[in-house]
C-alpha cells in the first residue's frame, strides 16, 4: 500500500490554506483529507495572478481532492479563515477542529452594522462574522465542531497523529472572557478599542499542532510570533519541516527558537510583494545561515531570491524525517 503523505501549501498571497492527504483505506478513496486555515476571501487579494496565486475553493474546485474529512482554523483572522467558507461549500468537512468552545459561535450576535475605522479593524470584524456565519453553517449540515487543548494528542488516521502544542485551556478561557467582553460593548469607541486590542493579541491565541507521520515531524504554529512560545514545552518542538510563524515577519522567530526547532526545511506563507515586512530578510537568512531549507507559498523575493509562478508547494511526506518539495 502506498505510505506516501502530501502536504500542500496553496498559494493564497498574504494568507496560508493547507490540504493535508494521507492514504488510509477507510476513508473516501484511500486517502484521509485536513485542510488547515484557507487565506483570503477578498478579491483584491487574487487580482495580481502573476505570481500564480488563486482563492482557495478555486484551486479545490480545480485541482482536488473531492472531499473534506477535516477543517481546522488555528484562529480568527481574515487572512487564514475567511477563505474556509467558499471552501466548506464546496465541500462539506465531516469534522471542524478550532480554539472556542464548540458551541460559542451560537452566543455571537451578526455584528452588521458595527463601527470600524480601518482597514486593518474591518478585516478583523470581516472575519469574526465569516467564523460565526461558518460554524452555523457546518452545524447545520451535521459537521462535528471541536475544541482543540494543549496536551492532547489525536490519531488522524493510519500513521499520522496531532499533539496539540497550544492554546492552553488557561488561554482560550482568556480569549473567550476577551471576545465576550467584545460582543457585548454598545458604546462605539469602546467597541473599536477592544476590537483593536483583540486583534493585536489574536496571533499568539493560534492553534499550535505538531503533526507526526511514520516518525517525519512537522510543526504548524498558526500566526504564532515568537513571544507566543511561553506556555509550550521547548523540548517537545522539534520538526523536520517547520512552517514559520506570522509570515516570516520579523518577530516569527529568534535563534534560541529556531535552535529548539531545528528543522531541516521550513516554509514561509509570504506575499509576492512581501506585504507587511513578511519573509523579512533577516528571518530568511536567519533559517538559510543554519543550513535550513527555506520554501515559499507564494513568490516574495528577499535576498534576491526568485522564484518561478506557482499555485502550490507540494511536499511528499516519508518516514523518518525523509521529505522532497515541488512547486506545481
Amino acid at each position: 500500500m502506498n505510505q506516501t503523505m502530501k502536504l500542500t501549501f496553496v498559494n493564497v498571497g498574504y494568507g496560508e490554506a493547507m490540504i493535508l492527504e494521507c492514504p488510509d483505506p477507510r476513508y473516501r478513496g484511500g486517502n484521509f483529507v485536513m485542510v488547515i486555515d484557507g487565506g483570503s476571501a477578498e478579491p483584491g487579494e487574487f487580482e495580481d495572478s502573476v505570481s500564480g496565486r488563486l482563492p482557495f475553493s478555486e484551486y479545490l474546485r480545480t485541482y482536488g481532492p473531492d472531499h473534506i474529512d477535516l477543517m481546522i482554523c488555528t484562529h480568527i483572522h481574515e487572512d487564514h479563515l475567511c477563505g474556509l467558507l467558499p471552501a466548506a461549500e464546496l465541500n462539506t468537512p465531516s469534522a471542524f477542529w478550532q480554539t472556542l468552545s464548540s458551541d460559542f459561535y451560537a452566543s455571537m450576535p451578526p455584528l452588521d452594522g458595527r463601527p470600524v475605522k480601518t482597514a486593518s479593524q474591518d478585516k478583523f470584524l470581516r472575519a469574526l462574522r465569516d467564523y460565526r456565519s461558518l460554524c452555523h453553517s457546518l452545524a447545520a449540515h451535521g459537521t462535528v465542531l471541536r475544541t482543540l487543548r494543549a496536551g492532547e494528542i489525536i490519531s488522524l488516521c493510519e500513521g499520522l497523529t496531532c499533539r496539540v502544542l497550544a492554546p492552553t485551556a488557561l488561554r482560550t478561557d482568556e480569549l473567550q472572557r476577551d471576545l465576550r467582553s467584545l460582543l457585548d460593548e454598545q458604546a462605539d469607541d469602546a467597541f473599536i478599542e477592544k476590537l483593536t486590542a483583540l486583534d493585536a493579541r489574536m496571533n499568539n491565541y493560534s492553534l499550535m499542532l505538531m503533526l507526526e507521520y511514520r516518525g517525519t515531524r512537522i510543526l504548524l504554529p498558526g500566526d504564532t510570533n515568537c513571544r507566543g512560545y511561553h506556555d509550550t514545552d521547548r523540548g517537545q518542538l522539534g520538526a523536520h519541516l517547520f512552517k514559520m510563524g506570522h509570515h516570516g515577519q520579523k518577530d516569527s522567530i529568534t535563534p534560541e527558537l529556531l535552535e529548539d526547532i531545528h528543522p531541516q526545511g521550513a516554509v514561509c506563507c509570504a506575499s509576492s510583494d512581501s506585504r507587511y515586512n513578511s519573509a523579512h530578510p533577516d528571518v530568511i537568512a536567519l533559517f538559510e545561515q543554519r543550513g535550513t531549507e527555506v520554501y515559499f507559498s507564494d513568490c516574495p523575493t528577499p535576498n534576491g531570491l526568485k522564484l518561478p509562478p506557482h499555485h502550490a508547494l507540494t511536499f511528499t511526506i516519508e518516514g523518518d524525517g525523509r521529505f522532497s518539495a515541488r512547486y506545481i
